[in-house]
């Protein structure tokens, strides 16, 4: 039986009007899954999101140009099959195609099938390299965060700065202030300076948490006994969310991260602030423990 032959169990022949409707619906829904892809303009999720958080470095505009990139080639890979799979459909059925061919080699197809991929994935490679050194190529820090994992906070510590150390708890729906978003707001936030190369140290205290900030293009996985090194350089101000994204138990997705971008000034005098406000060194380990029963 060959391809097109018949449809289903039954016997019954696939009309062609069936194959061309099957195939265009087929292309209007690559065509409405690649709009899907277009970013959303927030500094946070919003309901309903479908797109990327507007880009806040320079490193989450380029993985997010690779993104839009890749789902131009995708969408028109798929295109081109679904095409190639209607012509097939339609030119070789046996009600169109009676007297089927029996060639079994084509020198040129099998060396284009070949090479067009080969050519597709050197064009995706070049960009890709870029991006990867882009990450891994490490600025001249002008701050330094720690931050640490634990069951279900972050400790931050400063090392630059008198090692100040403070831990950030989600904050809870009964105390959230107008303005703070459920599930992402912190009563401690991260604060960094803006146009400023921020190196972070990630680690964890117990298990494998992971640290993420969507808007700056940052994923890196907080291990026990191990410190992961990322960094990023924020261009504008604002308040950006991320959470923990990696599964570490039950209030895992109760472990968000806030990180709040000022100018020199306001960090300045953040820092002053907090250098008093934290001096004691508490902990507000006891305060998750606490929710955790």
């Amino acid at each position: 039986m060959r391809l097109g032959d018949r449809w289903g169990s039954g016997g019954t022949a696939l009309p062609p009007s069936l194959n061309v409707r099957m195939t265009l619906t087929a292309l209007l829904a690559v065509l409405m899954l690649a709009g899907l892809g277009q970013p959303v303009l927030a500094e946070q999720p919003e309901p309903w999101q479908m797109g990327m958080q507007p880009a806040a470095t320079p490193l989450a505009e380029q993985l997010q140009w690779f993104h839009t990139f890749l789902l131009y080639i995708i969408t028109g890979i798929v295109i081109f099959v679904f095409v190639l799979i209607g012509y097939v459909l339609l030119r070789f059925n046996e009600r169109a195609n009676p007297k089927p061919s029996r060639t079994t080699h084509n020198t040129f197809l099998e060396i284009a099938w070949t090479v067009v991929p080969i050519l597709i994935l050197l064009v995706i490679a070049i960009p890709s390299f870029r991006l990867l050194y882009a990450q891994y190529a490490f600025p001249k820090p002008d701050l330094t965060i720690k931050a640490i994992g634990s069951q279900w906070y972050w400790t931050y510590e400063y090392p630059d700065h008198d090692d100040l150390t403070f831990d950030a708890v989600m904050v809870e729906d009964n105390q959230l202030k107008p303005g703070q978003p459920r599930l992402l707001a912190t009563d401690n936030d991260v604060v960094v300076p803006v146009n400023k190369n921020v190196h972070v140290l990630v680690t964890a205290s117990d298990v494998i948490h992971s640290w993420a900030v969507p808007a700056f293009g940052l994923k890196s996985d907080a291990v026990p006994g191990r410190v992961q090194r990322t960094w990023f350089r924020a261009e504008r101000t604002g308040t950006f969310y991320g959470q923990c994204s990696e599964l570490c138990g039950r209030r895992h997705a109760f472990m968000p991260i806030a990180v709040r971008v000022v100018s020199q000034a306001e960090f300045e005098q953040w820092l002053a602030q907090a250098k008093e406000t934290f001096a004691s060194g508490s902990s507000r380990a006891s305060e998750v423990a606490r929710l955790e029963r």
